[in-house]
């Protein structure tokens, strides 16, 4: 199922390095690279490929019947990579002045941004297989029934399993939270669970953390499967609203970014 935020630690890593390199610029120069010499057109130029690329991409994966190119969930992770990557190039590219059409492409860029975070956890709040199919509530069923199963053999079969630590450990999933669609987004209830299940560890001798460790696994996941399965209905209904505000932000944004791309042209070189 598609929880990893790889793709997030990967964009982190590669502005860190952006930033570098700008500074590096910005020490060079002598002052803030304007967005109409070479640097600056690079880091736009750069940005905006990115950018089109986010829009263009994963859309054309998602959409095509016959694509077999890469798992679904990956191009999610580029889209995701890219859609924030060539965003903050484009915002290096504007050398902090905001305004005309500029300014507004930037702001619009910024609400896009915004809208995607937003999206990508209304996402992956619904579970979906490795090539980003979403489940069914008989399928989540499942799935929380199978690992059910594989908590208890591990209990029948593990020694020591008995001990008052795993009932304790077990007890941790019937936090899992009701049917409120708002606790599923709450991330003062999965850092609760961190903190019971760090303190519950601490006490613990080698052995015996090695063993809770698997089960806290199995625990996380049953858990998180629990208030996927009871919210499951009002995510999609809000992932679809999210879809059409997020869709005409992008092609807005694109219209205004094209607009300002011609006039760039038309008044930097077509009029010298």
């Amino acid at each position: 199922m598609y929880q990893s935020t790889r793709e997030l630690w990967l964009a982190f890593f590669a502005i860190l390095g952006i930033s570098g390199v700008y500074l590096y610029a910005v020490i060079s120069l002598g002052g803030i690279p304007p967005a109409s010499e070479l640097f600056g057109h690079s880091l736009g130029i750069a940005g905006f490929i990115l950018m089109l690329m986010t829009e263009t991409l994963y859309t054309l994966r998602k959409r095509s019947r016959r694509a077999r190119w890469g798992r679904l969930s990956l191009w999610l992770q580029f889209h995701i990579f890219t859609g924030l990557v060539g965003p903050y190039m484009v915002l290096l590219h504007t050398s902090w002045k905001f305004h005309g059409l500029a300014g507004m492409v930037t702001l619009m860029t910024l609400v896009v941004v915004g809208s995607g975070f937003v999206g990508r956890y209304i996402y992956t709040a619904i579970p979906r297989t490795a090539d980003g199919i979403e489940l069914e509530a008989g399928q989540i069923q499942r799935e929380i029934d199978s690992i059910g199963a594989q908590i208890k053999s591990w209990l029948e079969r593990t020694p020591g399993a008995g001990r008052p630590w795993t009932g304790q450990l077990l007890s941790l999933s019937a936090t899992a939270g009701g049917g409120s669609m708002l606790s599923l987004f709450n991330p003062l209830q999965d850092l609760a669970y961190r903190i019971d299940f760090w303190l519950l560890r601490r006490g613990l001798d080698r052995d015996a953390r090695r063993q809770a460790a698997f089960l806290g696994e199995l625990v996380h996941r049953r858990r998180r499967l629990l208030r996927q399965r009871t919210s499951l209905a009002q995510v999609r209904r809000l992932l679809a609203l999210w879809h059409t505000l997020h869709v005409p932000l992008g092609l807005a944004l694109f219209t205004a970014a094209f607009i300002h791309i011609g006039a760039a042209i038309y008044y930097a070189t077509l009029l010298r």
